[in-house]
């Protein structure tokens, strides 16, 4: 029997074991008593010194019966009891909350410490995410809250990121992370990736079309452009929004599935947009772009493009027109010529992040968010992809297998 066993069922039962031995001691006292009722009980007080002189328990009926009798009694006195006993608390009437000790935390460590998630000089947590007992399973999210100078970065950020167990996206205001910490993740074989927006010279190309794979993707992709690029006001009416969304719908969907690889980037995008003239007093003129969709609709009448450039089309040239202009205002940012470079073509993978260790430094102004829309769009793709990647992964392993992890550190 366990240890476990022993102490909720044996334990108890000790004392109730010792009340049946002295119970049955008094009714062997009083059996053995000579006279009547009266002169048995003051007998059996005398008796009772001889009798309990005896280790073993009488087994006469009587005896037995008074032990047994006794034993019950009393164990449904003290049940009685606590079943309505008050809930006292003694010397805790004002809470039990304390400050948690070395033993308190020890549950939630790796006994391996590189493989924790350090959060104070004594305190860490396993980054195990199904340890040997499930009380002990946290959320790894961690938010952290301090004021310029609070020692953010230098006492929780690059402490994690020198642990060197997992993948990580930094956002480095300024870049200043990178130069500190980057030769270290080199020597222990991380592939460094980097998005600068303050110095697109010194940044790696990113494309977000490189992480289209289906309709839907196409919709999340224009979903992301257009809520990280509306600016510190709201997004606009409606209207002229769901417009838009539609319009970008049919270029993006024309683009990834009718051009050849090195077309598919937002400069196309962009080109597509230029090359749309809309004129009010002849709304039969046709542009470039009609004649490509005319011909896409030729071949394919359901084509994703087709149907949304034919719901875009139904808007008069005046509508169609402010449409054009407020796509070129949200994409005006992009016919700066570092901003093409940046996205004409991907080194970023995304996709694969957390399949091999890798550190991706997100560099953005402190003082100048013009460019930081770029970031943004980047980890709303970022967020999706790993995300969709869990689930499908942890479809196809559940329940024998478990997915890697990866980390995400900003500050």
């Amino acid at each position: 029997m366990s240890t476990v066993k022993i102490k909720k069922y044996v334990l108890p039962c000790l004392p109730y074991v010792a009340l049946f031995w002295f119970f049955s001691k008094i009714g062997e006292a009083y059996r053995l008593t000579p006279g009547v009722t009266l002169t048995k009980l003051m007998g059996s007080l005398i008796g009772l010194n001889t009798a309990m002189a005896k280790p073993l328990p009488s087994f006469n009926q009587f005896d037995l019966m008074v032990g047994i009798i006794g034993a019950a009694v009393v164990f449904l006195f003290v049940w009685v009891k606590k079943k309505n006993a008050k809930k006292w608390r003694k010397d805790i009437e004002y809470g039990s909350a304390r400050w948690g000790n070395k033993k308190d935390i020890e549950p939630f460590l790796d006994p391996k410490p590189d493989n924790n998630i350090i959060l104070t000089a004594t305190e860490s947590l396993t980054l195990n995410g199904r340890p040997k007992n499930p009380k002990y399973a946290r959320n790894k999210n961690i938010m952290v809250v301090g004021g310029s100078g609070s020692g953010k970065t230098r006492f929780f950020l690059k402490p994690n990121l020198m642990q060197l167990h997992s993948s990580y996206v930094v956002t480095d205001p300024k870049g200043s992370i990178l130069v500190e910490c980057g030769k270290l993740l080199q020597r222990n074989k991380y592939e460094i990736k980097v998005l600068n927006t303050i110095d697109f010279a010194k940044s790696m190309r990113y494309n977000p079309f490189s992480y289209i794979r289906s309709e839907k993707d196409i919709l999340k992709l224009v979903t992301a452009l257009i809520q990280n690029t509306k600016g510190d006001g709201k997004a606009g009416e409606d209207f002229w929004v769901k417009a838009e969304t539609l319009l970008y719908c049919a270029l993006i969907g024309y683009i990834f599935f009718e051009t050849g690889e090195d077309e598919r980037n937002m400069n196309s995008l962009v080109e597509m947009i230029n090359a749309m003239e809309v004129r009010e007093e002849d709304e039969t003129y046709k542009n470039a772009v009609d004649y490509l969709f005319e011909e896409l609709a030729e071949k394919d009448p359901k084509h994703f493009a087709v149907r949304q450039y034919e719901k875009y089309k139904l808007a008069a040239g005046k509508t169609a027109k402010s449409i054009l202009i407020s796509c070129g205002a949200r994409l005006a940012v992009f016919d700066i010529k570092e901003v093409r470079d940046l996205m004409m073509y991907d080194e970023m993978e995304l996709d694969t992040i957390g399949d091999r260790k890798t550190a991706l430094f997100i560099i953005i102004s402190d003082t100048d968010d013009t460019f930081s829309f770029i970031a943004a769009l980047m980890y709303s793709q970022l967020f999706n992809l790993l995300c969709d990647k869990a689930d499908t992964s942890m479809a196809v392993a559940f329940p024998s297998t478990q997915g890697s992890f990866s980390t995400s550190l900003r500050t």
